[in-house]
């Protein structure tokens, strides 16, 4: 069995993080913090006048990680034990789902539930319960 780091603090304060952005952003814009839709939307056929906030948004995190090596000199480890392969299929089937969901774990996870919306509750449901079983199959039938 693999052993996974307990970090309730760091959990905490990402969690909160994660959560006054995303009321920042409604609060500012009128928008729903989904990063699939936002980034989805940096690309044609969409031209409108958000273009600018949504590159900033994609922006700031790819620059996270970045602040985080300045701020604290490292970043956390982090290993992948999965091949090629397999990390292709996986973000080819995220983003089909991301598609077919109507959002991502942002958008329905943070903001949808938030909201109460029932849309979001379902979809929410499936993927935490899909990537449960995933782990379920990967630790145990692997």
């Amino acid at each position: 069995m693999v052993a996974t780091s307990f970090t309730p603090m760091a959990s905490l304060v990402g969690g909160a993080l994660i959560g006054l952005s995303a009321v920042l952003l409604m609060w500012a814009r009128g928008r729903v913090a989904g990063v699939s839709g936002i980034a989805a939307r940096l690309f044609p056929p969409y031209e409108d006048g958000e273009f600018a906030g949504r590159l900033a948004f994609v922006a700031g995190l790819v620059a996270a990680p970045v602040l985080v090596r300045l701020a604290t000199g490292s970043l956390p480890l982090q290993t992948i034990e999965a091949g090629t392969v397999i990390l292709i299929v996986g973000g080819l089937l995220t983003g089909f789902g991301s598609v077919w969901g109507s959002g991502c774990t942002s958008g329905h996870g943070v903001c949808g539930l938030s909201r109460l919306s029932p849309r979001s509750l379902a979809a929410t449901g499936i993927f935490m319960a899909a990537g449960m079983a995933t782990v379920f199959v990967m630790r145990h039938w692997s």
